[in-house]
């Protein structure tokens, strides 16, 4: 089944499924191979039990490969979907041994992903319709940037930069190290290609004046409140693009996307995501 969404790097996914696997299962699984099931086959089904929107399907079935286990994989929902109680979102057939030996590793890694979908589907469907671009920060989980950022884009918003190196944000200790915006943004734009962007953060009117007489592309605007974000869009007046950071919840979303800003960031995307509830329950094929 093919879906919409471009998939993280592989390399990236296989590494963090590499580390899962030797963090759970060690030297071997002492429950299920006294059992002595040998190769005798199974099913398994994955059950939704809590309305939730289903991301990570083509990873739960890279757990089981990562496994060496000859398994048949079918998703019986689209990426991405909205999902009821007690739907099944996939099945899986392989040996019993096998789907057992996997279970725990590819549910964490489906209810991780999922639950941050289903988080950020809640703040997209908060959100009025508008130019706005609601994105995520690099407040993520050491070592699940990829598979946390592609979550986000499944739940519908969008990803800030990566990491350090594939976008320019001037943040206050950058300021306060150089002595000031225009040291920061001038020092910077002098060593950065000139098709790089260049967003500074600020923290109050004057700061972002600076910002503005420095060139700068994007302006964020740092926990400010209502009005001092309506006066600073005022101030930029289409100059930059405006950007509203800081603590952002999605209660505030409604009334933020009525102030001329083009872009919202929050941390809580990801930081704020909880697992959901998935299960897999397994059957002897006959």
């Amino acid at each position: 089944m093919t879906h919409p969404f471009e998939m993280p790097d592989s390399r990236a996914v296989d590494q963090l499924i590499e580390l899962a696997i030797a963090e759970d299962i060690g030297h071997g699984d002492i429950t299920t191979e006294p059992l002595g099931l040998g190769r005798a086959a199974g099913q398994a089904r994955i059950v939704a039990n809590e309305p939730l929107v289903i991301a990570g399907l083509d990873v739960l079935r890279r757990v089981y490969e990562k496994l060496g286990c000859n398994i048949s994989f079918q998703a019986r929902v689209e990426e991405g979907a909205w999902v009821a109680r007690q739907d099944v979102v996939a099945e899986l057939e392989s040996d019993m041994q096998s789907l057992l030996l996997g279970e725990r590793i590819a549910l964490n890694f489906l209810q991780r992903i999922s639950g941050i979908a289903t988080h950020v589907r809640t703040y997209v469907d908060t959100l009025p319709e508008s130019a706005i671009r609601l994105t995520d920060t690099r407040k993520t989980v050491p070592g699940w940037r990829v598979l946390e950022k592609y979550a986000v884009r499944v739940g519908g918003a969008y990803n800030h930069r990566m990491g350090l190196y594939d976008g320019v944000l001037i943040k206050d200790n950058h300021i306060a190290a150089c002595g000031g915006i225009a040291s920061a943004v001038q020092r910077v734009r002098s060593r950065v290609s000139h098709l790089i962007r260049i967003e500074v953060e600020t923290e109050n009117l004057q700061q972002v004046e600076a910002a503005l007489a420095e060139g700068a592309d994007v302006i964020m605007l740092d926990n400010m409140t209502p009005g001092m974000i309506a006066e600073a869009v005022e101030i930029i007046g289409g100059k930059a693009a405006v950007e509203v950071s800081g603590r952002v919840d999605r209660q505030q979303l409604e009334h933020l996307s009525g102030l001329g800003v083009d872009v919202i960031s929050s941390g809580a995307l990801t930081h704020a995501a909880r697992f959901v509830d998935l299960s897999m329950c397994m059957a002897p094929l006959e």
